[in-house]
């Protein structure tokens, strides 16, 4: 059997034959290591054309050869793997406190990780922050800046072509002006990619965490903002204007928010359910000197009537938010996570609250992904873009219909 192109010009067999190496590729990164006879079967391709396919990604020096499998019936099967330092992704992670950032190889195995704490206040000095905590990324990994294919960002927001800057950038200060992409690209580069860091967090959990086992889901995060990554059909989806999932800005909760210049700047479910909010409703109830959100917690962990009314109340604005995503989506699965998602007793206190008011149920997790979990969904997409361009780049039959339909609405434009 040959794979078919379709929806392109007939009778182009260097067409066919990229379509079919783009498919054999597909399933050695599935796979790891794997024999001819398995890439037949689990491609449904001839042997001729496994072979004539995997001759042609040796060439381009794609994937190798790892050795035979032996101690099983039959003679030693050769086996194939993906070359892992034909490039390599490096994947960052700006937030309100903290700047994360990994780089793995095209294979996938991580080669460094490290967080460093955020100083700058305002965009430039950001920037800046982000390109020395690149340079020590690959310095330990032993690399060069041209090895890296391909730099993913997980940031707060949304790109707005019109005006070729992040929009709905939250509490990052002065990271919505057009200077800041500019600076950005020059100094990652053509192959810079921008990725919402909620969503980017959701593609994580659909590669590593709960997401693997269902067909659709919402990530909501809950921590210093508010935001969702909504899978259907096993894609993330990301709306007309990359907007989906911005649930902070969902009308609940405008009682609870006492600041209304930060309701209007980041929505009045963020401005009332964040951690901040929960600070200013902790402070309203007589709760004086808790800083942040975990002593809150940790107070109504403790007994104290006051913080259990504010946790009860946090639970009540987020299950109201988790309804209304039901009510559109009727996902199957939802996963908390954030600093306030993943707080002990807190997925109870909001299943409660959904069992009361939620037209159906959908099953609550709380992510067990951790701090990395933007940087590990800016890898898993990173990875993908990589070895798109690479196809692209080594193989040029695949060409540009290929590349348009693995590019993905927020690929930041270079220019």
């Amino acid at each position: 059997m040959t794979v078919v192109a379709t929806g392109g010009p007939p009778g182009r067999p260097q067409l066919i034959r990229a379509i079919n190496e783009q498919l054999i590729l597909d399933y050695v990164r599935q796979a790891g290591t794997v024999s001819r006879t398995e890439l037949g079967r689990m491609s449904g391709l001839s042997k001729p054309t496994v072979a004539l396919a995997l001759t042609n990604l040796e060439r381009a020096g794609l994937v190798r050869a790892a050795g035979v499998r032996t101690g099983v019936p039959g003679p030693a099967a050769s086996l194939y793997e993906v070359r892992p330092d034909v490039g390599f992704v490096l994947s960052l992670d700006v937030g309100g406190q903290f700047l994360r950032g990994a780089i793995s190889d095209v294979s996938g195995a991580v080669r460094v990780r490290s967080a460093v704490e955020a100083q700058a206040a305002n965009g430039h000095g950001r920037v800046d922050e982000l390109v020395r905590l690149a340079e020590s990324l690959r310095a330990e990994a032993g690399i060069d800046a041209a090895d890296v294919i391909q730099t993913v960002l997980g940031s707060p927001g949304v790109y707005n072509p019109q005006r070729d800057a992040l929009g709905l950038a939250g509490l990052l200060p002065e990271w919505d002006k057009p200077i800041v992409l500019t600076e950005l690209r020059r100094a990652f580069g053509t192959t810079l990619m921008l990725e919402n860091d909620v969503d980017a967090a959701a593609l994580a959990e659909r590669a590593h965490g709960h997401g693997r086992d269902v067909d659709s889901f919402a990530f909501i995060s809950v921590g210093t903002g508010i935001g969702m990554g909504l899978v259907i059909g096993g894609q993330l989806h990301r709306g007309a204007h990359g907007a989906a999932g911005e649930i902070g800005f969902l009308p609940i909760g405008g009682g609870h928010a006492s600041d209304a210049k930060d309701a209007r700047r980041r929505g009045t479910l963020e401005a009332a359910a964040s951690a901040a909010g929960i600070v200013r409703a902790a402070r309203r109830a007589g709760l004086r000197g808790r800083a942040s959100a975990r002593e809150v917690f940790t107070c109504a962990g403790n007994g104290d009537g006051r913080a259990v009314t504010v946790v009860s109340d946090e639970a009540k604005l987020i299950a109201q938010a988790i309804c209304a995503v039901v009510a559109i989506a009727d996902p199957e699965l939802i996963v908390l996570g954030g600093g306030v998602g993943q707080a002990s007793g807190f997925l109870e206190a909001v299943a409660r609250e959904v069992r009361r008011t939620a037209p159906v149920q959908p099953e609550l997790k709380v992510s067990a992904l951790g701090a990395d979990a933007v940087v590990n969904g800016c890898l898993a997409a990173g990875i993908d873009r990589a070895w798109n361009r690479l196809m692209t780049a080594l193989l040029p039959d695949v060409g540009e219909p290929l590349e348009r339909a693995h590019a993905s609405g927020n690929v930041v434009p270079p220019t």
